[in-house]
Parts: structure tokens; C-alpha cells; sequence
């Protein structure tokens, strides 16, 4: 999570020098090097049957989905409030593994889950004088996130870690290539900083990617999850102290609530499978 949070920051700070879908091309290629590297040096084949699987095109759909919308959200909105509105995607993860994997999750959760969500209605503020339409992309972003996890549990397990890296990191380069496509920017080169950000941010992303796949795809859904919320704190912190943003205080009302959910989520364990 914390690999994440910096890989927004410089991201963000990229895309403000940058079109937003170059840098999802660069970002995106450049993770899927290194991923294919480090598959080839375990002695992983990049293409097999299983790539093109039903969960992995549904995972490809939602990573581009999710990449787009958070890109733009933390682009053209504070980092700090998309970040805390990201942090409902432990909520619909612990949900749709209810619906679709068959883990129960008790009335209490459902409840946690509600409330949560609430919080992200705060967050957003709708008929307030703070509210903007901009908010919807990190909701966006964040229910294609959401998706993107789900998927990847129900990946083929032949699949490793550094495979659906490259295939995810792939499909932020589609991202981008839309992005571009719609968007009519041309190409511009990037100076030494805005490189060095670029390369940073790969790294970052690479490394946060691989820890959570790994996580996804060991631990109980609704056991992981929670452990997410610990993004919050680095990305309202890179916020605050890089980008000199201003948390609101609907902010603070909803980011306790989305916390405290998924706190309550961890306090009642894991979700056992469905008979």
C-alpha cells in the first residue's frame, strides 16, 4: 500500500507535465518489461492458454477500467480524497466475494459495508458546495479496482504473480492508447525529472503490484482486504505534505467511517466458504 501511494504521488506529478495517456503508455510499458523479465528469468513461458481465460479477459477489462479513471481522478482531483475514496474497494472486494466465491459474510459485515459506503457519499459531498462531478472518476476507479481483484482469485493458478503483472501492466498501455486516441494530444518528450519520476513510479508500481497479487491470491478475500486501508494514511500524507492539499471536514467524517468498517471487517475474521 505504501508502494502504491508513492506510485500515485509521482504519477500525479507526471501527468501535470505530461498527457495523461502518455503516461499511462510509459507507465504501463515499463512495468510490463520488467514483469516479462522477471518471468523469464524464473523460467516462466509469457504466453500460455490460460492468458486468454475467461477470468483474465475479465481481469484486463477492469485493470484498464480501474487504471483510466484513478489516473484521471488523481490528476484533475486532490490526491488525498481519491485516495480515501479508493479505500471503499475493500468494501466491494469483501461484498462481491460474498456473490461470487461463496464466502459468507455475516449481517454485521453487510452492515460494516453500508456504512462504509456511506462514508464515500460523504467524501463526495452530492448537492454540497464542495461536490464535483470529478469525484465520480475515482468511484469509477475504484469499482474497476474492486473488479480487478475479484478476478484476479479466480485466475487460472498456473498464472503467477510476475504473469498477471505483464498482462496487467499491458492493459494500462491499452488504457492509455484509448485514452490518447480519444484525447488528440500528441506525443511529448519528457525531461530528465519527469523521466527519473516516470522510472520511480514504475518501480513503486511494480513492487506494490506483486506484493498484493500475492496477497489476493494466498489469503482469504475478506481477511486481506482490510489490510488496504493502510494506503489512506500514505496517500492523505503525500497529499498534505507534497501537494499541500486540505483535508474537509466531510473528509474526516468519511474516511473514519470507510476505516472503521474495514476494521470492523478484520475484527470478525475471515469469512468462511459457503457449504
Amino acid at each position: 500500500m505504501a508502494g502504491f501511494a508513492v506510485e500515485d504521488a509521482l504519477v500525479k506529478a507526471t501527468a501535470h507535465a505530461l498527457p495523461v495517456g502518455e503516461v499511462l503508455m510509459i507507465f504501463g510499458a515499463g512495468g510490463a518489461v520488467l514483469f516479462a523479465a522477471i518471468a523469464r528469468l524464473n523460467g516462466e513461458r509469457l504466453y500460455t492458454p490460460d492468458v486468454v481465460s475467461k477470468p483474465m479477459r475479465i481481469r484486463v477489462l477492469f485493470e484498464i477500467i480501474g487504471r483510466l479513471f484513478y489516473v484521471l481522478a488523481i490528476t484533475l482531483t486532490p490526491l488525498s480524497s481519491a485516495t480515501v475514496i479508493l479505500q471503499a474497494t475493500p468494501l466491494v472486494v469483501v461484498a462481491g466475494a460474498s456473490m461470487v466465491f461463496g464466502e459468507r459474510v455475516g449481517w454485521r459485515r453487510w452492515a460494516a459495508i453500508f456504512i462504509g459506503l456511506i462514508g464515500v457519499v460523504i467524501i463526495i459531498g452530492p448537492g454540497t458546495n464542495s461536490f464535483s462531478a470529478l469525484s465520480a472518476l475515482a468511484v469509477i476507479g475504484m469499482l474497476g479496482f474492486a473488479g480487478r481483484d475479484l478476478a484476479s482469485r479466480a485466475a487460472p493458478i498456473t498464472l503467477s504473480t510476475s504473469l498477471l503483472g505483464l498482462y496487467g501492466f499491458l492493459a494500462v498501455v491499452v488504457a492509455g492508447l484509448f485514452y490518447s486516441l480519444w484525447d488528440g494530444q500528441g506525443f511529448l518528450w519528457p525531461n530528465l525529472t519527469i523521466s527519473l519520476y516516470l522510472a520511480l513510479a514504475i518501480l513503486a508500481g511494480v513492487s506494490a503490484y506483486s506484493c498484493l497479487m500475492k496477497a489476493m491470491r494466498t489469503g482469504a478475500v475478506s481477511a486481506v482486504t482490510p489490510f488496504r486501508y493502510s494506503r489512506l494514511l500514505f496517500g492523505i500524507a503525500l497529499g498534505v505534505f507534497v501537494f499541500g492539499e486540505q483535508l474537509s471536514n466531510a473528509t474526516f467524517i468519511g474516511a473514519g467511517l470507510v476505516v472503521l468498517s474495514g476494521l470492523f471487517t478484520l475484527w470478525r475474521g475471515p469469512a468462511r466458504p459457503a457449504a
